[in-house]
């Protein structure tokens, strides 16, 4: 089983694949994490340093990796599906679960982890709404792709879980 989680910064996408990377007994992967490590530098020193696109192309070279693994549960970045005909290479390769959550639950989540999230550190609470929504228009053409779609109240481990089992 090969799962790919999108959506925005904060929607748990992290913290759904370390579950669900448990229950079918399977890696857990963030891609943001693994082009770090590929990298040897921080997100926010590539894009200081090297700019936005070279990071994108390096979030792609990174995800192609997973073509060779057999199993997995990936957290891709909130923008990895925009770039580089990612969100068609993901949905060739496995499942795809758009996490959505509203807005207003993304700029709580993001106000806690505002030091080590640089796109929106030192906004204010209505200028990060305003980005988040901003980034989700611009975003939803692709998150839209997504095999399943799973917003607000039926973000549940149940909802997860029969995914899962639905291609077990």
């Amino acid at each position: 089983m090969k799962l790919f989680l999108i959506g925005m910064m904060g929607t748990g996408k992290s913290h759904w694949a370390k579950y669900l990377s448990k229950k079918v007994k399977s890696g857990c992967y963030d891609l943001d994490y693994l082009v770090e490590t590929s990298e040897e530098k921080t997100i926010t020193e590539i894009f200081a340093e090297d700019g936005e696109e070279y990071f994108r192309k390096a979030e792609a070279k990174v995800l192609r990796w997973f073509a060779e693994k057999k199993t997995y549960v990936l957290a891709a970045g909130g923008g990895t599906p925009c770039y580089h005909d990612n969100m068609e290479w993901m949905n060739k390769q496995g499942i795809t679960i758009w996490i959505d959550e509203p807005v207003e639950t993304l700029v709580e989540r993001a106000k806690q982890q505002m030091e080590h999230r640089p796109a929106i550190k030192g906004l204010s609470d209505a200028e990060i709404t305003q980005l988040f929504e901003k980034r989700l228009a611009e975003r939803h053409q692709f998150y839209s792709q997504a095999k399943y779609h799973l917003a607000g109240a039926d973000i549940t481990e149940k909802a997860f879980l029969k995914i899962v089992k639905e291609h077990a």
